[in-house]
């Protein structure tokens, strides 16, 4: 069977509109004429390679789609995607060792674009205590093992308010990248069963994820960091979780 490309200019309108952005919006921001970006979006003008690139970067679409947009439009990919055991990767590896390390005793962890594990420290292993061999097998997918009724769902004491906060952000995700895994990923999680389905309003100034780990109640807030230059696919898809002390009680525990 033979798959029918999509053209260029269909592609971008789609981007331009999950950015909800104007023709006139766009046309302002990346310095061209609403005329001409109506043209290319229609299929009247071909775009040249520096303007798919031009409106790619002005739309902030992550580099693996950018290849495709090249593609759609005649022009050859021009990110890589380099395995992360690559010894060009030797320098990322390191910054992502270092942070991990330098987050010790705290927990924290690096995802890619699809939420799976690809590294973390020691002390992740406080949020997969416990969890069933099937659940973490590689790769082992964070989203899964934190709401799975057999994962750490189990131990969450504000399940339903960590759960919403997890649904929400994955939403936000499928609906700024309509990707299709992520999609299914996220009607699976959202089907899992909870008895807590109403977020708790507190006054905290931040979501925490509070658990039970033996008798001892946990709470973290978490920061999320990634890439601020990538040039290659998964560089830009890489992002470090880490997960800091919510309270006293569990600052001490890490601490002591």
């Amino acid at each position: 069977m033979t798959l029918t490309q999509r053209p260029v200019g269909e592609l971008l309108r789609q981007w331009r509109e999950r950015r909800r952005l104007s023709q006139l919006d766009l046309s302002i921001q990346a310095d061209i004429s609403t005329r001409h970006l109506s043209f290319v979006e229609t299929g009247r003008s071909a775009p040249s390679r520096d303007m798919v690139l031009h409106l790619a970067d002005e739309l902030d679409v992550p580099l693996r789609d950018r290849n495709r947009l090249l593609l759609a439009a005649g022009y050859a990919p021009v990110y890589g995607e380099s395995d992360l055991d690559a010894p060009e990767m030797a320098p990322v590896r390191a910054a992502v060792r270092k942070i991990l390390a330098g987050m010790e005793p705290f927990p924290a962890g690096v995802f890619d674009r699809r939420w799976n594990l690809v590294d973390a420290n020691t002390q992740m292993s406080l949020f997969t205590e416990g969890v069933p061999a099937e659940l973490l097998a590689p790769p082992m997918n964070g989203l899964r093992v934190s709401l799975h009724p057999d994962g750490l769902a189990s131990r969450i004491i504000n399940l339903g308010e960590w759960r919403a906060h997890l649904l929400g952000r994955l939403r936000r995700e499928v609906a700024v990248t309509a990707d299709a895994v992520l999609m299914e990923l996220y009607e699976e999680l959202a089907a899992y069963p909870c008895e807590d389905p109403e977020p708790h309003l507190d006054n905290d100034v931040v979501v925490p994820i509070r658990i039970r780990h033996h008798d001892v109640e946990l709470a973290f807030f978490s920061t999320v960091a990634t890439f601020g230059t990538p040039a290659d696919i998964t560089v830009d898809e890489l992002s470090i979780e880490s997960f800091f002390p919510a309270d006293d009680v569990t600052s001490k525990f890490l601490t002591r």
